[in-house]
């Protein structure tokens, strides 16, 4: 049996996952592309293989029709919006996410997005190292209400971290625990509510036809003119174009996207602009939440593998 391993940070702090695969008699193809595969590159790559370890890499019909032999995608996260579910439940091939093993780094990162866009901190260190060392004025993070657009793992490590400086906790999500939410101080509240009262608006949201563009023109109006926004959760769930509209125009504070649509963007207008904070989709990418991440999708891939 051959697979395929997609993932740029598989095996990087724990190379005994390969060991693992190949001690259960499979051979490994590895991404040595050092990036996210294409279609082309996929099918290419796929065509002979009974399994793979999947990133963000595409999985849609298309590349699982390539791959005559498939019979198990092991998604390194938990985000199965790239992978064509239908296409592969019509061929009975296993899918398996690893659930809850990058929840806390991915938690840390938005806190990170948060802190980091509040306080200028990128736009200071570049000012800085240029010899102007003016001093900004920034926003205060402390004491204010976020609101958090997904409420299930992750949403609530961010509530957590929130807590910690003190701020008001509101959160939405169609799967409501209200009795989690009574024991933890959370506050429910519609979209419509978190864009209007909201300081920070952070998104933890699968990407869903309901959700895809749910952030747009209309919704950045309602928003606070101080308010910041981070994505660590999908490309597609905000309208960048509305967003980078927004960010030339002063309409908000700023934002913190780890996420894009297409990445690297190529819309230049990102890179030009101070009140944005940037990210290469790694929120999840921490040695620990590698590791996690490494051995679960190992796991499950043997197991669906019948091995």
């Amino acid at each position: 049996m051959k697979v395929l391993v997609t993932p740029r940070s598989y095996g990087k702090t724990d190379p005994q996952v390969f060991e693992t695969l190949q001690n259960a008699g499979l051979e490994v193809v590895r991404n040595e592309t050092g990036g996210i595969l294409d279609k082309e590159g996929m099918k290419a790559l796929l065509a002979d293989c009974d399994g793979v370890v999947v990133g963000v890499d595409p999985m849609d019909a298309e590349v699982i029709a390539s791959a005559p032999k498939l019979k198990a995608i092991a998604k390194y996260g938990v985000g199965v919006d790239n992978i064509d579910m239908d296409a592969a439940k019509a061929r009975g091939i296993a899918v398996s996410r690893t659930v809850g093993a990058n929840s806390e780094a991915v938690a840390d990162y938005a806190m990170a997005l948060i802190m980091a866009v509040a306080r200028k901190a990128v736009a200071i260190d570049s000012h800085c190292r240029q010899g102007d060392w003016k001093k900004i004025t920034t926003r205060d993070v402390s004491h204010a209400t976020i609101g958090i657009l997904g409420f299930g793992a992750i949403g609530r490590f961010v509530a957590k971290r929130a807590q910690g400086f003190n701020m008001t906790v509101l959160a939405h999500d169609p799967l409501w625990d209200e009795e989690y939410a009574v024991a933890h101080n959370i506050i429910r509240a519609t979209p419509e509510d978190i864009y209007e009262k909201c300081d920070i608006i952070s998104l933890h949201l699968p990407l869903l036809p309901e959700t895809k563009n749910m952030i747009g023109a209309e919704q950045i109006a309602q928003m606070r003119p101080d308010a910041i926004l981070v994505n660590t959760a999908r490309g597609g769930i905000i309208d960048e174009n509305a967003l980078l509209d927004a960010l030339e125009a002063g309409r908000i504070y700023g934002a913190g996207i780890d996420a894009f649509s297409e990445e690297p963007p190529s819309d230049q207008r990102w890179y030009a602009l101070e009140n944005v904070v940037l990210g290469s989709h790694c929120a999840a990418s921490t040695a620990g939440a590698s590791l996690n991440m490494g051995r679960m999708a190992t796991a499950n891939l043997l197991r669906d593998l019948g091995k």
